[in-house]
């Protein structure tokens, strides 16, 4: 065989490997790779570098992978934490916690959580991470006052609510050597800060009544649940949950 047709036959092989597509996953350029690959060192992969990778991701031997701690919500983290930048990690402040978050000592609260007493309305503790209303001996009384209710957003006494309270002051001034605590509620809307002002409108609101017509002050004392022990979710229901109760002490 001549000389030139061994060079034309060795041309010819190596134009033909040149034309030829390499089998996945090794390729020669990025059209060699499927959808969203890249050509690195001969191979397909899913990164060259971070910027590849999704926010908060990382590129870790040609694969996008989620770093120990990777969130894009706070539903995504452990409790108590945050998720800032993809990470989960302590908060700063309430923002850092979602709706009705609050943020503690760098944890997240959710409503009815706490770290301290301080972080539970007045009368409850904070016993094992929630807070819990104190023991109580003895809810009822010789008599029980009937709740009195309120519209949305109001706390002034209506018609069928003072004469309600004029039957409790009947009942209390009745009972001696015990005091009867004026409980403030609202329904769930709003956010926590404003129902416990409007609690304790509420509560006040009752003492100063119950005040005018004779209850001695010393025997009443006003607390503001605000929408912790709400239950309503329609209109219906939500009017149960605007109210004054009593309870003996």
């Amino acid at each position: 065989m001549s000389r030139s047709l061994l060079i034309s036959l060795f041309a010819s092989a190596l134009l033909f490997q040149s034309g030829c597509t390499p089998k996945y996953p090794n390729c020669k350029n990025d059209e060699h790779c499927k959808e969203g690959e890249f050509c690195v060192n001969g191979l397909c992969q899913q990164c060259r570098d971070d910027n590849d990778c999704r926010p908060g991701e990382t590129c870790n031997q040609g694969r996008c992978e989620q770093p120990e701690g990777y969130c894009e919500t706070i539903d995504d983290c452990p409790e108590g934490l945050a998720c800032k930048d993809n990470r989960c990690v302590p908060c700063n402040e309430d923002a850092d916690c979602g709706a009705d978050g609050r943020c503690r000592s760098g944890r997240c609260l959710k409503p009815n959580q706490c770290v301290t007493d301080e972080d539970c309305p007045e009368t409850y503790e904070c016993q094992g991470g929630l807070c819990v209303p104190p023991p109580s001996d003895g809810m009822a009384g010789p008599c029980q006052p009937e709740p009195v209710y309120f519209g949305f957003d109001e706390f002034v006494l209506n018609t069928e609510a003072t004469s309600r309270l004029q039957d409790a002051v009947k009942c209390i001034k009745s009972v001696t050597g015990r005091t009867v605590r004026v409980e403030g509620h609202c329904d769930p809307r709003g956010i926590e800060e404003y129902n416990l002002a409007l609690g304790d409108r509420r509560a006040r609101s009752v003492y100063n009544y119950l005040t005018r017509l004779g209850v001695a002050s010393s025997k009443l004392r006003t607390v503001s649940k605000g929408k912790l022990e709400a239950t309503g979710t329609d209109e219906a229901s939500w009017a149960k949950d605007r109210k004054v109760i009593f309870i003996w002490e």
